[in-house]
């Protein structure tokens, strides 16, 4: 996909109020006011632009509402699909009257990958993985398991359309290969190195059903004394049946799951991602509620924000903390340094001082928060006078 034009550094405006500001994105085109005092026009000028960056790529510029066509409720846009039309993700279609997915049965749009242990998975700061805790049921190590792997699984389609997207490539399905579930199975059990399995993308909630079939194969086909953890990095909006069995599996293994919470408010969050956050809150209360206990020692359940220049701001990053302390105030949380990518390449990486503000912000709910891609900052990890859950001021 070739960029949309956009250059860095340009001073966007407002085509509501006017405001000029670098940190406003062309492909939103409303400043954060704007939004919070005048969400109607904020969301018809946003919404815009959602469409025109999925019509690149063959997909539903919104989610499907046919009078008659088959409904699908694997995730919360529940399309309802005319025939001979896929659903908003792009990997489910109205066929004849049947509701059809597209990579065939016991397939999915994927690629896989070894990662190295330590990986960059946003959970490596508290996961078995990274830190060796739940030893030795769940790490190979009292501390990092380094020569082990992840099997990174890249699901192409998603249920959101981030606008700020940094694996935008899943939108890509037309490239896509059709892997058996098989074959990731085999791989696994073959190599003695593969510690856990990370599925991500996109996002799981398209092609759930396959990764819990996935994810229970490797678990009853393991040998004794194996560890293959098992996490997940979605968007949340799942079919509650569907994730409550894959956590289930999460539990099992000793792995995580990582919500990205990609705001609280609901219209900055349609703004953002072109869809509601109700399913993605109402599905993080219901794992925390249902597992959250069953492993307090090794967290089953995470949360990441990613910090977008200018819109996610101290004031939303404390509405998304002070709703995970309503649960419990130990939930693992991880802020994300933005970097320029997709239709949000224009704006440049997040500023220092909001990513600060930020971190404040979410202390004074929870007690555990960490701050990932420093690097982007100008921080190597030995420069730094504080740790992952310590204050930087």
């Amino acid at each position: 996909m070739a960029r949309l034009g956009f250059r860095l550094g340009a001073r966007n405006k407002c085509r509501i109020c006017g405001f000029e500001s670098p940190y406003i994105s062309s492909s939103i085109g409303v400043c954060l006011r704007c939004i919070r005092d005048r969400p109607d026009e904020a969301l018809e000028t946003a919404m815009e632009s959602h469409r025109r960056a999925r019509r690149v790529f063959g997909l539903e510029p919104d989610p499907p509402r046919a009078s008659k066509g088959v409904r699908c409720t694997i995730c919360a846009a529940e399309c309802v699909i005319p025939e001979g039309s896929s659903g908003y993700c792009g990997v489910r279609a109205n066929r004849g009257g049947r509701m059809v997915y597209l990579p065939g049965e016991d397939r999915a749009y994927l690629y896989y990958y070894l990662d190295p242990h330590i990986t960059n998975c946003c959970n490596a700061w508290f996961c078995p993985g990274g830190t060796g805790c739940g030893f030795p049921r769940y790490s190979y190590s009292r501390g990092p398991e380094e020569g082990y792997y992840n099997l990174a699984l890249f699901f192409y389609g998603c249920s959101f359309n981030c606008l700020f997207c940094q694996n935008w490539s899943h939108k890509e399905i037309y490239r896509a290969k059709a892997v058996h579930v098989e074959e990731i199975v085999d791989l696994t059990l073959r190599n003695e190195r593969i510690s856990c399995w990370c599925w991500f993308g996109g996002s799981a909630e398209p092609q759930l059903p396959f990764a819990i079939k996935a994810s229970r194969l490797v678990l009853e086909r393991k040998p004794r004394g194996r560890i293959v953890r098992i996490c997940y990095e979605w968007n949340g909006d799942g079919n509650p049946w569907l994730v409550r069995r894959a956590t289930e599996h999460v539990v099992e293994s000793g792995g995580n799951v990582k919500f990205d919470l990609k705001a609280y408010d609901p219209v900055l969050h349609r703004v953002l991602t072109g869809m509601d956050n109700r399913r993605v809150l109402e599905n993080f209360e219901l794992v925390y509620r249902e597992f959250y206990d069953r492993r307090r020692e090794v967290p089953v359940l995470g949360a990441t924000t990613l910090l977008v220049p200018h819109y996610i701001d101290e004031h939303e990053v404390s509405s998304i903390a002070e709703f995970i302390s309503s649960l419990d105030d130990s939930i693992p949380y991880n802020l994300l340094v933005f970097h320029p990518d997709f239709m949000m390449n224009d704006i440049p990486v997040t500023p220092r001082d909001q990513v600060f503000r930020c971190y404040r912000a979410a202390k004074r709910y929870l007690r555990n928060v960490n701050i990932s891609n420093l690097h982007l900052l100008g921080f190597t990890r030995s420069s730094l006078a504080w740790g992952p859950l310590r204050s930087p001021a």
